[in-house]
């Protein structure tokens, strides 16, 4: 399958052009997620859990990161709950579990159905074998290879629980 057609697959289009020209040489995955506000849950999320400095390390790292709208379909007060510093814990077991060592594009993923470890210690399961894209868990990858200068971003449309 052509590369474009495997974008389009996974939510490619405008959406995909305008986050990649957030995407500028040199900018680390927190840089990317900063520059969209679409991600300022989840950027929020990263600063209470102290991970920040860590997303904007060496990596590689590949992340599945959630919109603000992925957040919000999260039970009422679940946000605010975990943003608590007596919850920072579980909140940063649930941000590694976004998070995988390395480079995963969707070159590696369209067609297979892997199970891959993250930095939480967990698995997800990523399976890039359906007719409507890629799927992580249960949540949707709507856009894809967003390349950072240490890592990959996609973006998904569920927050992946462990």
């Amino acid at each position: 399958m052509e590369r474009r057609n495997v974008l389009k697959l996974m939510g490619g289009g405008a959406a995909l052009a305008a986050l990649a020209a957030c995407a500028q040489p040199g900018n680390d995955i927190v840089d990317i997620a900063s520059g969209d506000p679409n991600f300022s849950t989840l950027v929020a999320a990263l600063g209470a859990a102290g991970l920040v400095e860590t997303l904007q390390g060496p990596g590689p790292f590949t992340v599945f990161a959630p919109t603000n709208a992925a957040f919000d379909k999260l039970p009422a007060g679940t946000v605010e709950s975990l943003l608590q510093p007596e919850n920072v814990d579980q909140l940063r077991s649930i941000l590694t579990y976004h998070v995988v060592p390395g480079n995963i594009t969707s070159d590696q993923i369209i067609g297979t159905r892997q199970r891959v470890a993250t930095v939480q210690g967990g698995t997800v399961h990523v399976d890039g074998t359906g007719k409507v894209g890629v799927r992580v868990n249960n949540a949707n990858v709507t856009q894809a290879d967003i390349i950072a200068s240490n890592g990959v971003i996609h973006v998904i449309d569920k927050v992946l629980l462990p």
